[in-house]
C-alpha cells in the first residue's frame, strides 16, 4: 500500500503491512491468530533473545524507516549469531505514538522484508500499540541449536585466545558522522565516501551468520559487542570467573577509524569503547585459534587476535610500552549516563 495520510486502524496496520512478512512461516497463521505454533527440528534446541530499540536511545526519530527496521532485527540476529544459532524467526510489538503514516509504513515494512532476506527469518507474530512515548519496537528473535551446543558467554577459560571479527570502533564514529556530518567532514579530515561508510555501520550493523560454523566447531565462549569491546569483555569475564589482557595496538579498526584516531586524542580510544559494533567477541583455546581464524577467513569474515584469557578478574588493555592503559569509560551504560541526542546538521 502506498500514498498519503496514516494509517486507520490496527487491521490495517497488521494485514496490509506485517502480515506478508509472515507469510513463509505457517505456523505464524497469517499473523490472523493471537499465537503462532514453532517446535524445534528433533535433536535441536531454541535460543531466545529479546531487545527493544526506541527513538531517541538507539535511533533517530527522523532516520529512514528501512534503517530502522532492519538495525531492530539485526541487533537481535547478531546475539543468535554469537551463540551459534541459526535464526528461524520473531515476534515483534510496535509501540507508535500516533498513527503511522501510509508511506512511512510501507518503507518500514520493505526493510524488515530485505533484513528477513538476508538473515533467513520470518516475522511469526507480535503485537501493536499506541502509547505517549516515543517509537520502540522489541523483538523477540529465535533461533535453533543442536542440544547442548549453545556457545555461552560464560565459558572462557585462562589460556584461551581473543578474537573478534571485522573492526570495531565504526559505529560509534558513524553515530557521531549521522548526527554532525559536516563537523566530521571538517575536524576528521574525511571524504565523503569515509563518512557514508562510517555512516553505515551505525545504521545497519551485519550480523556476521557466516561464522556460526566456526564458533560452534571451535570457541569456548562468545558474545557480540553492543556496548564496546572493554564493557562486554567485562561481562564475559565475569560470567566465566577469569580475567582478560588486550592489547591496544591489536584492536583491528577500519582505515577511516585508524585515521580519527590517529590524528585526534579524543578519539583515540574508540575501538576499544564504542558502542553500537555488532561484531563477535570469542574465546578459542589455542590450539583451535589458527583453524578458527583459517575458517573464519574462508566465509569471507575476517577475524583479529587481540589478547588472551587469563587467571584473576577485570579486563586491562596494554599500550604500546606493555603498560597498562586507563579506560575512564569503558562503554555504554543505559542507566549511568543519559544518551545525549542532538539535531542532525547537514
Amino acid at each position: 500500500m502506498t500514498g498519503t495520510g496514516r494509517i486507520d486502524s490496527e487491521e490495517t496496520l497488521i494485514q496490509g503491512y506485517l502480515a506478508p512478512l509472515a507469510a513463509g512461516f505457517p505456523g505464524a497463521f497469517g499473523l490472523a491468530d493471537d499465537c503462532a505454533v514453532l517446535a524445534p527440528a528433533e535433536g535441536h534446541e531454541f535460543v531466545l533473545k529479546t531487545d527493544a530499540v526506541a527513538a531517541g536511545v538507539h535511533f533517530f526519530a527522523y532516520d529512514a524507516p528501512e534503517d530502522i527496521a532492519w538495525k531492530a532485527l539485526a541487533v537481535n540476529v547478531s546475539d543468535l549469531v554469537a551463540k551459534g544459532a541459526t535464526p528461524l524467526g520473531y515476534l515483534m510489538s510496535l509501540a507508535f505514538p500516533e498513527a503511522p503514516e501510509l508511506d512511512w509504513m510501507r518503507q518500514f515494512a520493505d526493510g524488515l522484508g530485505e533484513a528477513q532476506r538476508r538473515f533467513g527469518m520470518q516475522l511469526m507474530g507480535g503485537d501493536t500499540d499506541r502509547r505517549d512515548s516515543p517509537l520502540s519496537i522489541t523483538i523477540t528473535a529465535i533461533g535453533c541449536v543442536a542440544t547442548g551446543r549453545m556457545v555461552r558467554r560464560g565459558a572462557a577459560r585462562a589460556g584461551d585466545v581473543l578474537l573478534v571479527s571485522g573492526t570495531l570502533g565504526d559505529a560509534r564514529l558513524g553515530l557521531f558522522a549521522h548526527q554532525e556530518r559536516k563537523m566530521a567532514r571538517t575536524i576528521w579530515k574525511l571524504d565523503n565516501a569515509e563518512l557514508d561508510f562510517l555512516e553505515q555501520r551505525y545504521l545497519r550493523p551485519e550480523p556476521r551468520l557466516a561464522l556460526i560454523e566456526p564458533l560452534l566447531e571451535h570457541a569456548s565462549a562468545a558474545m557480540d559487542l553492543s556496548d564496546g569491546l572493554v564493557k562486554d569483555l567485562g561481562r564475559m569475564c565475569r560470567a566465566s570467573g577469569v580475567a582478560a589482557r588486550v592489547r591496544d595496538r591489536d584492536v583491528p579498526c577500519s582505515p577511516p577509524t585508524r585515521k580519527v584516531i590517529d590524528a585526534l586524542e579524543g578519539w583515540r580510544q574508540v575501538g576499544l569503547t564504542g558502542g553500537d559494533d555488532y561484531e563477535v567477541l570469542a574465546a578459542v583455546p589455542p590450539g583451535k585459534a589458527g583453524e578458527f581464524i583459517k575458517n573464519a577467513a574462508r566465509v569471507g569474515v575476517p577475524v583479529t587476535r587481540i589478547g588472551e584469557v587469563v587467571a584473576g578478574s577485570g579486563v586491562s588493555v596494554l599500550g604500546a610500552d606493555g603498560s597498562p592503559l586507563a579506560i575512564e569509560q569503558p562503554g555504554y551504560d543505559h542507566f549511568a549516563q543519559a544518551p545525549k541526542r542532538r539535531k542532525r546538521r547537514r
